[in-house]
């Protein structure tokens, strides 16, 4: 039996909408997508079809978050709190997180520094049919020097010296990482450091790339300033995490090289969160004040044909002025790039990223069926992703507001 999702339009980060349309889903994959009255003449005529009646949604792939931290530990009370936890009760923290996230519309994230591996037995458990989740991508802890941003939690794991970063990358692998995760630079949580504080020597980062590359991983990097960044783009970086204060000369190399970047614009624009969480004052100065730099820097980035690409850094779930931390995140980069470009940058443009665009990213006969729908058009505003209302994962809807499911 099929289903034929109609009474929609469908649009993704490639073409333009197609209006009265229907998607036939047959398992997990789209089996095709076009005018409603073909598709459902076609479904019928191979015998017995559900149809659901999407009331005249928009219908899009589902969002892809890029920087995700499931076990999310900042300075402060709530960070405190989940230190505090033990590895079950944080297993347990971390599946209520991926379900809440998929509710969202993000149906697929990149985890980039997960604490104790957990990331790792939550994908299994997503998989395997366990528990509700987004698909995980993941690069299990991070690497850093010894005393590097981050070294405090056990989502990163301290190396030094070019063998030890190699060490490092295989041990992640050895885990089953899909990507690497370095941290060049300082940043906004360490109060020992400041964002420009450099923290690898090129010949630690060169190991970390060649290793990595020698196993078909891609690497991204934590980093904040342009001296640093530069360095890392020349030797062959694959994308960089938040890039506080890029320049134009570099990011029109990053451009040529092919880096690409994920601005985590709301890490300097989020005093609500902060506040909620107890962040300390220090912490809040330094991320707060860097705001207006950060947003020149993605607008360099821009300026410059960088492939930009959604990710909030907050857990992508989050409630946050008035919608979730993720698309909040999108409004953000919405107002430089325009809705057409945000719609790119949270589904085609971070799958073609992780290299799953056989699978995924796009609304097309073949591919999984991880599809959201909502009643504004989102390539006019993007704020019409704070309307979804329905979710589908793999063929499986698990959330519709109109029945009330939230699977």
């Amino acid at each position: 039996m099929s289903v034929v999702l109609h009474n929609c339009t469908v649009v993704d980060g490639r073409l333009a909408p197609v209006e009265d349309a229907a998607v036939r889903v047959i398992g997990e994959r789209i089996a095709a997508v076009g005018p409603r009255d073909r598709v459902l003449a076609e479904a019928e005529a191979d015998g017995a079809v559900t149809r659901v009646d999407l009331g005249g949604a928009w219908l899009t792939p589902g969002l892809v978050n890029m920087h995700t931290h499931l076990s999310l530990t900042l300075p402060g009370t709530a960070g405190d709190r989940l230190k505090r936890m033990g590895p079950h009760e944080l297993a347990l923290y971390m599946a209520d997180g991926a379900r809440r996230t998929l509710h969202c519309g993000v149906t697929t994230v990149r985890c980039v520094a997960e604490k104790d591996h957990a990331d790792f037995a939550l994908r299994r458990s997503i998989e395997a049919g366990r528990a509700p989740g987004p698909r995980i991508f993941t690069a299990g802890l991070a690497l850093v020097c010894t005393g590097g941003h981050g070294h405090e939690g056990s989502d990163t794991l301290e190396c030094d010296g070019a063998d030890g970063f190699r060490r490092g990358v295989r041990q992640q692998i050895r885990a089953g990482a899909d990507l690497i995760k370095v941290m060049i630079s300082g940043g906004i949580a360490g109060e020992h450091e400041a964002i420009d504080t450099r923290q690898l020597h090129p010949d630690e980062l060169a190991a970390v790339l060649q290793t990595a590359h020698d196993w078909g991983r891609r690497v991204t990097a934590h980093a904040g300033p342009a001296p640093v960044i530069a360095e890392a783009v020349e030797l062959g970086l694959d994308c960089v995490e938040h890039g506080y204060q890029l320049t134009a000369e570099l990011a029109a190399r990053m451009a040529e090289r092919g880096t690409a970047l994920v601005p985590t614009l709301l890490v300097t624009r989020c005093k609500e969160f902060f506040d909620e969480l107890g962040v300390p004052d220090w912490m809040q100065r330094r991320s707060l004040g860097a705001g207006d730099r950060h947003l020149q820097s993605f607008a360099y980035a821009v300026e410059a044909g960088v492939e930009v690409l959604l990710g909030s850094d907050m857990p992508p779930f989050w409630p946050f002025e008035g919608t979730n931390a993720t698309v909040r995140e999108l409004e953000h980069m919405s107002a430089v790039i325009g809705p057409r470009r945000a719609l790119y940058a949270g589904t085609l443009g971070p799958v073609r990223w992780l290299r799953a665009e056989r699978d995924l990213g796009t609304v097309e006969a073949g591919k999984l069926a991880d599809l959201i729908a909502m009643d504004a058009d989102p390539t006019a505003d993007t704020a019409a992703f704070r309307g979804v209302r329905w979710v589908m994962k793999g063929g499986a809807v698990v959330r519709d507001d109109r029945c009330g499911v939230r699977a």
